[in-house]
């Protein structure tokens, strides 16, 4: 019985940072890490402007790369724009370029003392591309909260 009890315990340990992952499916780009809890309602701008680079981010430790654009606004302000993971855009219809105009809906929030813009829509050209609510929850959560498993449109 010891050695069973033993076999259970290797294999439980084993399997811990798997659970782990599948658990965190999102790479971590959850709404509930100190990341996504910058983003403030109260706090949603819009901007335009022209993208000046695409760059990936890692915003907390443990969580995906991410991507973020460097957008030089129409008040000739370089402000940093935070999409969301790369996984989840490189899945979508809509790329950014150096040198696409768009247009930004977000909150504006610090992060690492600096200005920047957690987006939740953005327009280029006639496409636009959703990433979060206006309360700031994900789109690739996959799942809307209070819907009863009713999958997001």
């Amino acid at each position: 019985m010891k050695i069973f009890k033993n076999k259970v315990l290797v294999l439980l340990f084993a399997l811990l940072p798997i659970i782990g992952i599948a658990q965190r499916g999102t790479g971590g780009w959850c709404s509930n890490n100190n990341y996504s809890r910058l983003f403030n309602p109260a706090t949603i701008v819009e901007v335009k402007g022209t993208i000046v680079s695409v760059e990936k981010i890692i915003p907390e430790k443990g969580m995906s790369n991410g991507i973020h654009l460097v957008l030089k606004t129409e008040a000739k302000e370089n402000t940093m724009v935070h999409l969301g993971p790369e996984w989840y855009l490189n899945n979508k219809d809509i790329q950014f370029s150096a040198g696409d105009v768009i247009k930004v809906k977000g909150s504006k929030v610090t992060y690492e003392n600096k200005a920047a813009i957690i987006a939740m829509t953005v327009w280029k050209g006639d496409s636009h591309l959703d990433l979060r609510n206006d309360k700031g929850y994900p789109k690739w959560n996959g799942w809307k909260k209070g819907q009863k498993n009713k999958r997001t449109k």
